[in-house]
């Protein structure tokens, strides 16, 4: 059975959630962060 198609947000911001493994940071300086967005 295929997936539901995502609805999407009129304004274009969306809410991203990540988390690293054991809750580690995977985020470790502001490039590293500026690279994933």
């Amino acid at each position: 059975m295929a997936r539901q198609a995502r609805k999407r947000c009129e304004s274009g911001i969306y809410h991203i959630v990540m988390r690293g493994i054991n809750r580690q940071d995977i985020f470790y300086d502001k490039d590293d962060y500026q690279r994933f967005i």
